[in-house]
């Protein structure tokens, strides 16, 4: 037996409006149907708290293969990390990566939604320009324009 697809990664965000748009500026799409709360004992047994009440939105990227899950705890509220923004070697979930055809662009679309480069854009051996950002909620977002 074996796996049959990544599914989704799912991120905690405490404004989900604005999670939506940085990642629709990016390139993903709402599913049909994919803003809904979530609540009921199916939703406390699947993630271990009492009186779960969240709204997500399901968001995909272009070609149909990659989910996103962006979800708003209503109850219990979102706890936040400490520090808030955590360094990019902190043990645990390290970033999410997106491959994008115009680095440039694609930044300077971001930054009315808050993304700021952590540093500058590097190139890697002429193969690849990358650089990792703050998105949503605080998390790294890094990005990958293939240049070679």
């Amino acid at each position: 037996m074996t796996i049959q697809r990544m599914d989704n990664v799912a991120i905690v965000v405490d404004d989900l409006d604005a999670a939506i748009a940085f990642f629709t500026e990016l390139g993903l799409e709402l599913e049909p149907g994919g803003r809904a709360v979530i609540e009921g004992e199916f939703a406390d047994q699947t993630v271990g708290l009492d009186g779960i009440r969240s709204e997500i939105a399901m968001m995909r990227t272009p070609d149909g293969h990659g989910r996103l899950e962006l979800t708003k705890y209503l109850h219990p509220e979102a706890s936040a990390p400490s520090p808030a923004v955590l360094p990019p070697n902190t043990l645990g979930l390290h970033r999410i990566m997106f491959a994008v055809d115009d680095l440039d662009d694609t930044l300077a679309r971001l930054r009315p939604h808050g993304a700021e480069p952590l540093r500058e854009v590097a190139n890697y051996e002429d193969v690849y320009r990358l650089c990792y950002l703050r998105g949503p909620a605080g998390i790294t977002v890094a990005l990958a324009e293939q240049v070679g």
